[in-house]
């Protein structure tokens, strides 16, 4: 079978459940998921307010273009039926007489219902048995117990769908579904369970679920069939396929997937991207330790800890004390840490630099000798100060708590100020200022952290928040003469690193600027923490408020650079999987 032209790598089917509460919303909703290309769809009986069996049936089947699964999921199972078990599983075999390609019988009725039509079932058919656990995700000794009771019933192929407590429970579905010999649909629900619903063609599974709308799902956890198609090319997704993703909590968000998929493709690289809800890094490195589970981008809360879940870590991601990529050495597993969010700042620094001076990089660091101010003592004023002095400049920190720039300013073997003291500090002509805190972004986007007059002084002005893209203190830079760097760029300089890192190859730099033209919003700069709680605006806009960040609550996360938030949530019933 091919897909867009291209050969299908795995026979893993899409299937849309279809939940109209009338017979002509199904209707409608079918020839939707035929024109999603869906494979086939599974008709949710249970969901339907008014229902005549002999006649909806038939015509459902008669409108129908696609292969179809009759569920009719009771109450007990998690579905919404609360009448007879007789006349639901009457249904059910006249549902078969009819010419269903599919019905799914649950577990514990699934002995006596396929005692009842031995002999009459059509050849046609298949009788998917279903188990659905809404508390946890069993041991794999249980689970593969539960495939053999499954078995036994006599079906045809068998269905697993538990809830994941933490990402780690889906090792235990892929395990199951890779030695299971029978056709399994093995699926985890919820957020954390996402990617047992995008890789199952990877490990084997029968089947997954693809939703027509994000907010018509059966069950917790499914993704779009758009998404399956266009943003994780499932189709093409097979056993020798590299598996990344971004590891973060709260992750859902993140448009990071979109961005590396699409890069995937433009490079010919077999290897797909996606959201990874982690709860425990260590314990998720070690049980997803196949090299098929080959690199991941790291973020808010994690990039600290996956200094220590590293077997090595890069030297200046050691100093920084936050890695935000990982890569997985292929001939043993081992796992390597780098920080590329300075270099993505680094390098856009460097270009808005060699461009003002229309110079080449053969020239050497522009930033060499250069007098560089960073603003803000957090994260990632500590990951531009390692960068710039890496680089040659002479660092300065300038904090609005003088002790907290201070402790920098000594660890890298620079000078500090405070904020105050910035507005006064010039001692040469041509700095360049680096504003690593949240001051300026949305929705408080008339705070600059400086005065206008004194960015006469600065040949660049550098800005991480990159919401909006041109803030107040980038637009005043500009008036002033000086050269503005955003933070989007910063980004993309790092999503470069990240995705050579990760493929060996060089970054489609078309492709990415292609993609993040696309968008709206930034993609996401990943973890890049931007600000500290004493870092509050020296300087605003009219109408402009006093911050009310509580003095100890630490720093201030930027979002990745996200464009819209990809809902995620656990939202309605859990009515299946």
């Amino acid at each position: 079978m091919e897909t867009g032209g291209k050969p299908r790598k795995n026979p893993t089917l899409i299937c849309a459940p279809i939940m109209g509460d009338s017979i002509d919303k199904m209707v409608v909703d079918i020839a939707k998921a035929k024109a999603s290309s869906a494979d086939l769809v599974e008709i949710r009986l249970d969901s339907l307010k008014s229902f005549n069996p002999h006649e909806d049936l038939k015509i459902l089947i008669k409108e129908c273009p696609l292969p179809i699964l009759f569920t009719y999921r009771p109450m007990w199972e998690g579905g919404q039926y609360n009448g007879d078990e007789e006349e639901r599983l009457d249904v059910l075999r006249l549902a078969m007489e009819l010419g269903a390609d599919y019905i799914d019988v649950e577990f514990k009725v699934a002995h006596e219902f396929l005692k009842s039509i031995q002999g009459k079932k059509p050849e046609k058919l298949k009788v998917i048995v279903s188990s659905h656990n809404y508390q946890n995700t069993p041991s794999v000794e249980e689970l593969g117990n539960l495939v053999a009771r499954i078995q036994s019933t006599g079906a045809d192929i068998v269905k697993i769908a538990t809830t994941a407590l933490e990402i780690t429970d889906v090792a235990r579905i892929f395990q199951i579904t890779v030695h299971t010999q029978i056709p399994i649909i093995g699926l985890v629900m919820g957020d954390r369970g996402l990617i047992s619903r995008i890789l199952c063609g990877k490990f084997g599974g029968y089947l997954t679920f693809g939703t027509l709308e994000g907010g018509l799902k059966s069950a917790p956890g499914q993704p779009t069939i758009e998404d399956l198609l266009n943003l994780y090319n499932f189709r093409q997704l097979g056993p020798d396929t590299k598996v990344y993703g971004i590891i973060g909590k709260p992750v859902g968000h993140s448009k990071s997937p979109l961005l590396y998929n699409e890069a995937f493709k433009s490079a010919g690289f077999n290897g797909v991207y996606v959201h990874l809800l982690v709860d425990d890094l260590a314990k998720f490195l070690h049980t997803f330790s196949s090299t098929d589970f080959a690199g991941f981008s790291c973020t808010i809360p994690h990039k600290e800890a996956a200094v220590q879940c590293c077997d090595e870590v890069d030297p200046v991601a050691k100093s920084i004390g936050a890695v935000n990529c990982i890569i997985r050495r292929p001939s043993d597993g081992k796992l390597f840490g780098y920080n590329t969010d300075y270099v993505g700042a680094i390098s856009a620094i460097e270009d808005g630099l060699q461009a003002r001076s229309n110079t080449s990089s053969s020239a050497g660091s522009p930033l060499a000798g250069k007098l560089f101010v960073v603003i803000g003592a957090g994260g990632a004023g500590k990951a531009l100060a390692y960068g710039a002095k890496q680089k040659g400049a002479r660092v300065v920190i300038a904090n609005r708590t003088f002790e907290r720039a201070k402790e920098l300013a000594d660890i890298i073997g620079g000078d500090a100020l405070s904020l105050a003291d910035l507005a006064h500090y010039h001692p040469e002509e041509g700095m360049i200022l680096a504003n690593t805190t949240s001051i300026g972004m949305q929705p408080k986007i008339d705070e600059t952290p400086v005065p206008k007059d004194i960015l006469k002084h600065y040949s660049l002005v550098f800005d991480a928040v990159y919401t909006p893209k041109i803030t107040r203190l980038l637009r005043e830079a500009e008036e002033s003469g000086a050269t503005i760097v955003s933070g989007l760029e910063m980004f993309i300089g790092q999503a470069y690193e990240q995705f050579e890192r990760f493929t060996g190859l060089p970054a489609p730099k078309e492709q990415f600027q292609k993609t993040m033209s696309n968008e709206e919003l930034p993609v996401e700069v990943t973890g890049f923490v931007v600000g500290s709680a004493d870092d509050k605006p020296a300087h605003k806009g009219s109408g402009a408020q006093e911050s009310d960040e509580d003095e100890s609550t630490g720093s201030v996360a930027m979002p990745e650079i996200d464009c819209d938030e990809l809902e995620l949530t656990e939202a309605g019933k859990f009515a299946g999987a």
